[in-house]
């Protein structure tokens, strides 16, 4: 059975998000063999992501040849650094669906780049990415910057399993 699995912001590219973000790599090279083997550990070809933004700093050939080797139907979320470049760049570079705007997932996850305003009568948590190694403070908001997941894509029933109230009294 699929798997449908969730990440933002790897910076494919952008050097200076090692020291921005005290990632633990040498230099972009290893940041890339990192990533894309922590994507393709849980990631099978079956499975389905869903990238929310900021994927690659690098040119179209550069990003079509990192697209080629992770596993999965993958969905772009545009982010901030991604919308300098029109959908149809990011589906010749290799991603199978590309969103320009925020999308409601399974009626009660609402996927973002930025993390989007939400109060606790919203029914919705929304997932997001953008703000790197901070997190907001409240169970609406669920961050999947590679930063809080050690580099590897979150799957749903993770999500889910971590936001839903469990009601059964022991």
């Amino acid at each position: 059975m699929p798997t449908t699995y969730f990440i933002s912001d790897h910076h494919f590219g952008h050097k200076n998000i090692i020291d921005f973000e005290n990632r633990p790599f040498a230099d972009v090279d290893e940041m890339t063999e990192a990533m894309i083997a922590k994507w393709n550990a849980v990631v099978r070809n079956e499975d389905k992501v869903f990238h929310l933004g900021d994927f690659s700093f690098l040119n179209k050939e550069r990003t079509q040849a990192i697209v080629s080797q992770l596993n999965g139907y993958k969905i772009l979320i545009l982010g901030n650094h991604d919308r300098g470049r029109p959908r149809t760049w990011w589906l010749d570079a290799g991603f199978d669906e590309v969103s320009e705007y925020p999308l409601i997932y399974m009626n009660f996850f609402f996927l973002s780049h930025e993390p989007m305003y939400m109060n606790k009568q919203m029914p919705y948590l929304n997932v997001h990415g953008h703000i790197h190694g901070q997190k907001y403070e409240g169970r609406q908001y669920y961050n999947v910057s590679v930063e809080q997941l050690d580099y590897t894509p979150v799957s749903f029933e993770q999500i889910r399993d971590s936001v839903v109230v469990d009601e059964e009294q022991a």
